[in-house]
Formats: structure tokens, sequence, C-alpha cells
């Protein structure tokens, strides 16, 4: 039963027929789904759909994209937030040097804040990192064995996984690890141990192959699960199996089980 360790349900793209995504991810087998806020007003959306159905649960936090929008009580709500039931990381924190939404050194600071955060409610991170390789593992090395987390969609070379996962985070894989380009970084993940590797959708972006060009849904995780099975030369239930166990492992999911909180009434 595979984890989505990272999906946006919160997000407008599933408004529609957010249940029947839910229904359809129950029928891959899906065992969780980790929702991600990236702006205060979907966090808060992720929490209360955490709160409404067994198998989700959800993190907290500013995405790079969105740090202009911080004010006075946005880390107030942040900090209530991650202390509501069900809510296991926080998260998607970090740079985005591509699309530069935000001026470089307010995503620097902003990053630098939600890490405190992090630390100081003793919860995981879930970092996301584009075309900002160097200036996230600066931040981050200072604080090795004081934060736990993933690099979402992990993005980096060789050199970048070996330093990751020598802090101890975990590497986290989307859908372009099917795409027919990506050689570079179905290599990068064969070097990656299994006890450290986590599998996602970004769902409603980036789906994998067979469903390239469409809106991406936590369904659609199998098909990830597939191709890194592949690379890694095990079946796609031991793939299932080990990633489940690793995402459990990093977001304290034995506590929050999926038959207990969270199930609407």
């Amino acid at each position: 039963m595979p984890i989505d360790s990272h999906a946006h349900l919160e997000m407008a793209a599933f408004d529609a027929d957010r249940d029947a995504v839910l229904e359809r991810a129950a029928g891959a087998g899906l065992e969780a789904i980790i929702t991600v806020g990236t702006t205060l007003a979907d966090c808060e959306k992720a929490v209360e759909l955490a709160r409404l159905h067994r198998t989700v649960f959800a993190a907290v936090g500013i995405h790079p994209h969105e740090v202009k929008g911080i004010g006075d009580g946005t880390y107030d709500a942040l900090r209530l937030l991650a202390r509501r039931d069900k809510v296991v990381a926080i998260g998607e924190i970090g740079l985005d040097f591509f699309y530069e939404h935000a001026p470089r050194d307010l995503q620097l600071r902003r990053f630098r804040e939600q890490l405190d955060i992090a630390e100081r409610l003793d919860l995981p991170v879930i970092i996301h990192d584009r075309d900002a390789h160097e200036e996230t593992l600066a931040l981050l090395r200072p604080r090795q064995g004081r934060l736990r987390g993933v690099l979402h969609c992990f993005s980096g070379d060789d050199a970048m996984a070996r330093e990751c996962l020598g802090m101890g985070l975990y590497l986290s894989v989307a859908g372009p690890v099917t795409y027919r380009t990506a050689d570079r970084l179905r290599e990068v993940v064969r070097g990656i141990p299994l006890d450290r590797l986590l599998v996602e959708t970004d769902a409603p972006y980036l789906a994998p192959q067979p469903h390239r060009g469409k809106r991406n849904e936590p369904a659609y995780v199998v098909e990830t699960v597939r191709c890194l099975a592949q690379l890694k030369g095990i079946t796609p239930a031991e793939m299932e199996r080990l990633t489940a166990a690793n995402a459990r492992r990093l977001f304290g999911l034995a506590g929050c089980s999926v038959d207990g909180p969270g199930t609407a009434p």
C-alpha cells in the first residue's frame, strides 16, 4: 500500500471532484496521502481535509512563491495549525530561483524563519529546491543533527544527494523520473539507499509519463513506484512497502493511525 508523501489536495484544481480523487486513490491501494499547504489559506484547507478524511494527513508552510504574503500574524497562525491533529510536517518551504516570484533575499530569510519554526516544534520539514541547490545546502548544513526532513521532487545531482543523505535527510521522487528524457535523474535515483527514498505525486502537477499533460492525482503514484522498482531491481510491491515504511518513519505516521482520528463523522 503506497503512501503519496506529497500532494496538494487542498488546491482549487480538485474542488470539482475531490471526493472522486480520493476514491480513486483508495482504489489504487494508497495507504495515506500527505497534502501540503503552500499559503496560509491552503494550509487551513489542508488541515481540514486531514480532519475529514481518514487517509489524509497535512503539512503546513509557506511556499517560496508565496513568501511575499507573509504578514505579522502568519507565523502565529502556522504554529497553531501545526499543533492540530494529523499535521505531520512544516512545508512546503524552501527556495525557488527558477521562477523568482519573490526576491532571493526574502526567500532566504523566510526559509530560515520556517526552519526555525520546525526545529522549535520538533517537526520534519518538506523542502522545495529549484535552481537553488547550493543556497539550500548552505542553510541546512548548520542544522545537521537538529533538523529532519525531505527534499521533495529531488532535482539535484549525485553530490547533492550524498550530502543530503549525510545530513540524515530523505529524498523524494515524483513523476519526472518516468519521463523519457530523465536519464540523469534516474541515475541519481539508482544511488539513493532504499531506506531514505520517498515517492510522491506533487499532484496536481508533474503527472507521470502515462498521464503526462493531464492533471496529476494521488492514484497515479503507482506509475512512479513501478519506475523506481525497475531502477532498483525489486518488485513494485516491495517498493511500495519500503517507501511507505520510510514515510511512516519520517512523518511519525505510526502514531497517527489511518484508523484513528481524522475520520469524518
